[in-house]
C-alpha cells in the first residue's frame, strides 16, 4: 500500500479540516471572494429560480480541488432557501443508496455529490431517470420475472463537483444545463480570504504578511488558509500571538516552501527532470518512478501543481507538458542549476 506523503501545498482536504473549511465559509454570494463572473451568473439563476418557485436546473461546478467549489453549493442552498443534502461519489456504492437520498429529498432541495466523477455505473444509470425525469426506478425479482417499479421524486437540483472533468461519462456531464470551471485565483483574493479567515480565526495578521501567504498559496484557498493556521501555530508559540511578514517567513521554511509556493517534493521532480532526464523529454510514469512517489496519478496531481508554479520562474519559462512528456525549459532551468 501507498503511503501518501503530507503536504502542506497540496490542494486536497486532510483529515478533519472539513469542520474547520465549514466555518470559514463565506455564507452568501457577497462574502464570495473570487470568481467574479461564474458568482454573478450563479446569483442571477438562484434568484430567477427562487422567484418562480422552481427547483434551479441541475449544476456541474469542476476545476482544481480547494477553490470553493463546496462553498458555492452551500451558498446555493442558502440563497434559495432550501435544504443541502451532501455526499459524495464514493459513498454511493449502490443503487440503494441513492435511492435512500432522493427519496429524502424535499421540492427544490440541493442533492450535492462531491467527486461525481468516482459514481459507479451502476449509481450513475440510476441518476439518469432521477435527473431527467425526476423518478427512481426499481427492479423487483429477476430474470423473467423481473418488474420495474416506477418511484417519483421531488423536483430537486443535484450539484456536482468534480476535478476530473475529463473523466465524466458524456451523457452524465450532457445532463448538467449549468457548468462552470472554477479558476485560480489572484494573489490580491488570496489576500483577502486569507484576512477574513484571520478575523473568523481571532488572531491579528499583517498586510505584508497575509500578501506573502497568498503570493505562496499556488492560487488556492484551500492552501492560503492552510498556511495561515501553520503561521499562527508559530506566531503564538514563538511570536507575540500576531502573524507578521517576520513569522509568515520563519513559518515558510519551516514548512520548506519556497518564494515560488513550491515545496520539497515539487523541487524533488524539477530536479529528476533536469538531472537524470537531461530536462525532458520524459514520461510522467518515469518520472513517478524517478521519485519514489507512489502511483503515476499520484504523481499527475503534483506536477500540476509544479507545471503552474515552475512558469512563474521567470515569465514564459517553466516546466512544459506536451503529449505527456515532460520538459524543463528556460530560466527554470538555470535556477535549478542546468
Amino acid at each position: 500500500m501507498t503511503v501518501k506523503p503530507l503536504r502542506e501545498v497540496s490542494p486536497g482536504a486532510k483529515d478533519g479540516e472539513e469542520r474547520l473549511e465549514q466555518s470559514l465559509r463565506p455564507a452568501t454570494f457577497e462574502e464570495y471572494v473570487g470568481q467574479e463572473k461564474i458568482v454573478q451568473n450563479v446569483k442571477v439563476y438562484a434568484r430567477a429560480a427562487k422567484a418562480r418557485g422552481e427547483a434551479l436546473d441541475h449544476v456541474l461546478l469542476s476545476g482544481p480541488p480547494g477553490l470553493g467549489k463546496t462553498s458555492m453549493a452551500h451558498i446555493l442552498a442558502r440563497e434559495l432557501g432550501v435544504a443541502l443534502h451532501v455526499t459524495s461519489g464514493p459513498a454511493l456504492v449502490k443503487k440503494g443508496d441513492l435511492a435512500g437520498l432522493l427519496t429524502a429529498l424535499q421540492p427544490r432541495d440541493i442533492l450535492f455529490i462531491d467527486e461525481v466523477h468516482r459514481l459507479s455505473p451502476a449509481v450513475e444509470e440510476a441518476l439518469y431517470p432521477a435527473m431527467e425525469d425526476y423518478r427512481f426506478d426499481v427492479v423487483l425479482g429477476a430474470g423473467l420475472g423481473a418488474q420495474t417499479m416506477e418511484m417519483r421524486l421531488e423536483r430537486f437540483t443535484l450539484v456536482g463537483a468534480t476535478t476530473r472533468t475529463g473523466l465524466l461519462a458524456s451523457p452524465l456531464r450532457d445532463r448538467f444545463p449549468i457548468q462552470e470551471r472554477l479558476a485560480f485565483y489572484e494573489p490580491g483574493e488570496l489576500r483577502e480570504i486569507a484576512e477574513r479567515a484571520a478575523a473568523k480565526l481571532g488572531v491579528a495578521v499583517e498586510r505584508e504578511a497575509a500578501e506573502e501567504l497568498s503570493c505562496r498559496a499556488r492560487g488556492t484557498p484551500r492552501i492560503a488558509i492552510r498556511l495561515l493556521q501553520r503561521a499562527r501555530d508559530f506566531a503564538q508559540v514563538e511570536g507575540d500571538g500576531r502573524i507578521t511578514r517576520q513569522i509568515v517567513d520563519y513559518t515558510l521554511s519551516r514548512l520548506e516552501v519556497d518564494a515560488k509556493g513550491l515545496d520539497a517534493m515539487d523541487r524533488r521532480i524539477l530536479t529528476v527532470v533536469l538531472d537524470v532526464f537531461g530536462g525532458g523529454p520524459v514520461g510522467i510514469d518515469a518520472v513517478a518512478a524517478a521519485v519514489a512517489h507512489g502511483l503515476p496519478a499520484e504523481v499527475h496531481l503534483t506536477l500540476g501543481a509544479a507545471l503552474r508554479r515552475a512558469r512563474a520562474l521567470a515569465g514564459e519559462a517553466g516546466l512544459v507538458c506536451v503529449a505527456g512528456s515532460l520538459y524543463l525549459v528556460g530560466e527554470a532551468r538555470a535556477a535549478l542549476g542546468g
